[in-house]
């Protein structure tokens, strides 16, 4: 039988070797998968990384798909780091976006035109935020687990979302399919060239920079990893702990609220079918292949987006499944537990007699 030991040192390299893990784990995965579809997993994966780095488009729409992921991702994260498992940035993601459409729909008539591109940001910011601390007051009020709360308010939200969009928030001159009225060009953010790369990569690299100062330069931070250690101890010495917890959890939204907001005013330009296209949900296994540090977010987000871009191209050029990139996904999550199970402890083979 298995015998696990833990490790008292660490590992040489530990970061490579969990990298190395991670992404053999998702390959041999998809490997077998392609081959179970009768394709020779080589040619698929030439043409999966050939759709996907192999063009400037395919680059540029990795850097699309990476936008969102990078806000997700640091939302996990952030949370994570003081012990408070976000699963609802899904939800929080389609606040924001709501937020954003609302801003247009009930702002855009009073408000300065100049003026409501950043009315759009900051309400798609704050739907986030106050969709996350619902879970947050009632973890710290009631002791209510966040994992549970945030995840089923992920269903509400996109309830929610499609209450407005087929019903009060319709266009009416959307010959019939359901979405809300298009936004205007004062309130959609900046592409750059000729690709859907848009502002919010600017927005989001830097709120990268930010929190990866915040949490590792500032007494904030540092509180905050205090708490992520022992909450019980921080609340011993004397910090807040349910302050920070809320503080935290809005924050958190924030960020997946802005990565909604993102989505609807520089990609879909309004909210219809298919807005919640699991952003959230991916923006945990960025923050886990990141190891929840904020400098590796960017980089777990464009290794993403290349699988869910390479995953598409899949569909046209060989005729499989696009939803190959998700098992992708999955299996990195998988290789990344793998290697840290590996990385933390000697996995021993031991008889029965000597167990």
């Amino acid at each position: 039988m298995l015998l696990l030991e833990k490790r008292h040192t660490r590992l040489k390299h530990q970061g490579l070797i969990t990298a190395a893990i991670a992404l053999g784990t998702a390959l041999a995965a998809g490997a077998i998968v392609m081959a179970g579809y009768g394709a020779n997993p080589f040619a698929a994966y030439a043409a999966m990384f050939k759709g996907a780095l192999g063009s400037g488009f395919g680059l540029a729409e990795v850097v699309v798909k990476a936008i969102p992921l990078m806000l997700t991702g640091l939302a996990v994260a952030l949370c994570a780091t003081m012990l408070l498992w976000n699963i609802g940035c899904e939800g929080q993601f389609v606040m924001g976006g709501i937020g954003a459409a609302g801003a247009v729909m009930y702002l855009g008539p009073v408000l300065p035109q100049p003026l409501l591109l950043p009315a759009v940001i900051l309400c798609g910011a704050l739907c986030g935020a106050l969709w996350a601390l619902i879970p947050a007051y009632l973890r710290v009020w009631g002791n209510v687990s966040e994992i549970l709360t945030t995840l089923l308010l992920n269903y509400v939200a996109i309830i929610a979302m499609e209450h407005l969009y087929f019903g009060p928030w319709r266009d009416p001159d959307g010959m019939g399919f359901p979405g809300t009225p298009l936004f205007p060009p004062t309130a959609m953010l900046p592409r750059f060239g000729d690709t859907r790369i848009h502002l919010g990569l600017i927005i989001a690299l830097l709120l990268v920079v930010a929190f990866h100062y915040l949490l590792a330069r500032s007494k904030w931070g540092f509180s905050v990893r205090i708490i992520g250690n022992g909450p019980k101890a921080a609340a011993y010495a004397g910090l807040n702990v349910s302050r920070q917890t809320l503080l935290v959890m809005a924050m958190s939204g924030a960020l997946a609220g802005l990565a909604g907001m993102g989505e609807a005013a520089a990609i879909h330009y309004r909210l219809q079918e298919g807005f919640a296209s699991g952003y959230g949900y991916d923006g945990i296994i960025v923050a886990c292949l990141a190891a929840l540090q904020p400098r590796l977010v960017p980089f777990c987000a464009l290794l993403l987006g290349i699988f869910i871009v390479g995953g598409e191209q899949l569909a046209t050029a060989m005729q499989l499944p696009s939803s190959i990139s998700r098992i992708l996904e999955g299996a990195l999550l998988f290789g990344f537990l793998l290697s840290e199970t590996i990385c933390r402890y000697h996995i021993k083979w031991a008889s029965k007699k000597t167990a």
